[in-house]
């Protein structure tokens, strides 16, 4: 184990462990996307993972390793929930997830159809974590966090083994970063396997505070995020925070505007569906070309394809 918390061992065991019980998504590429990158791009889908997120890879690894059946409690705006309600299923025990009202309907209503109970709370992290903590008394439960935690981040590491596995040797991957599992997770798993490749974390504009905590050299608070990258709008965690200071090169900012961009861009030339929040990847590798340099073949992680198609950002 070293400093971190979380080791490249532990990744490898998390991938062993949820073996059969996640998918193996796909890299796809894309000419177009390639052309408009000036490189190319080797796009890992965990938009096709179930519930249509990154998020149950951690979720499964981190229900497998309790041997109790007490109710499991979290706090997310969507995507975690829906891997906690369907991995809480799937390892026979309660689930009740506390979701902000700012909470996309489609999201609430995927967990809920997993059959986890939601409890609404105001859409601040403040407001998450005190009716998360009420909840748990109420229950009987335990907390599983959506992004600090060890068994989280692990289980989020294996979406970059496999990207580096399927794509072959990567001059550079590059994640969304919001609370920091999927990004510090793609660290450790990258550095263990493939320890030449550079480390680009893609963040909104307007919730920045990984970038301004690199800036500063010291874990910055998130401000009031309003970005339409709804699952991204979580501070970055005090584990994930070591991880993403020592290994990732930089954090590159995109704005609302660029992010909706590529998502509709994926949508149309990649054929497939990802969520503002799984876009902003491909919207920082298109933006920021000068920080890229010389890499040639760049993994980029869409972390997710919850989308509400009555809501469609282009369409109004």
């Amino acid at each position: 184990m070293n400093d971190y918390g979380v080791s490249y061992d532990d990744v490898v065991a998390a991938a062993a462990r949820i073996a059969g019980r996640v998918h193996r998504t796909p890299v796809l590429t894309c000419g177009a996307l390639d052309r408009r990158a000036g490189r190319q791009l080797f796009l890992k889908c965990e938009n096709l993972q179930k519930v249509g997120a990154f998020k149950f890879r951690g979720a499964t690894n981190a229900l497998l390793q309790r041997t109790d059946t007490r109710p499991v409690v979290t706090h997310s705006s969507g995507n975690h929930a829906q891997a906690v309600a369907l991995a809480a299923r799937q390892t026979g025990r309660e689930a009740h997830i506390v979701m902000p009202t700012s909470a996309p309907a489609v999201k609430r209503a995927a967990v809920e159809g997993y059959g986890a109970r939601v409890i609404e709370c105001a859409p601040t992290l403040e407001a998450r974590e005190t009716t998360a903590a009420r909840v748990i008394e109420e229950v009987g439960g335990f907390l599983l966090p959506p992004y600090d935690h060890a068994h989280i981040i692990a289980g989020a590491g294996t979406a970059a083994l496999e990207l580096l596995a399927d794509a072959g040797p990567l001059d550079a991957i590059i994640a969304p970063i919001g609370g920091g599992g999927l990004m510090a997770g793609t660290c450790i798993a990258t550095r263990g396997a493939s320890p030449r490749t550079r480390l680009f974390a893609a963040e909104p504009t307007l919730a920045d505070d990984a970038w301004r905590s690199m800036r500063d050299g010291a874990l910055q608070p998130p401000g009031p995020p309003a970005t339409v990258a709804d699952g991204l709008l979580t501070g970055l965690g005090e584990l994930n925070w070591p991880i993403v200071r020592d290994y990732v090169e930089a954090v590159l900012l995109v704005d609302d505007e660029a992010i909706l961009s590529a998502m509709r861009s994926i949508w149309e030339r990649a054929k497939i569906v990802v969520e503002a929040s799984g876009a902003v990847g491909v919207a920082a590798a298109l933006a920021h070309p000068d920080l890229l340099g010389d890499a040639q073949r760049v993994g980029v992680i869409l972390s997710g394809g919850n989308v509400d198609l009555d809501a469609l950002p282009w369409v109004g």
